[in-house]
């Protein structure tokens, strides 16, 4: 199970350099720049879920040993 989250970790972040690459800086909120940075926050809100999840994982391994 481990590795499903660090697979979607990839792929958020890899999300998140594609959608980056449509961003306009002047125009950010509108038409195609709009999709991307939205996309972005949430590929980012994917990225922190997977990493909570990934260290949740290891706090549990770790009072599993003892």
């Amino acid at each position: 199970m481990k590795y499903v989250f660090y697979f979607i970790l990839i792929l958020a972040i890899a999300s998140i350099v594609f959608n980056a690459t449509k961003l306009d800086i002047n125009n950010l909120l509108q038409g195609e720049s709009q999709i991307g940075a939205i996309s972005i926050v949430a590929a980012l809100c994917v990225a922190i879920l997977m990493s909570i999840m990934l260290v949740s994982y290891k706090i549990k391994d770790k009072y599993e040993k003892n």
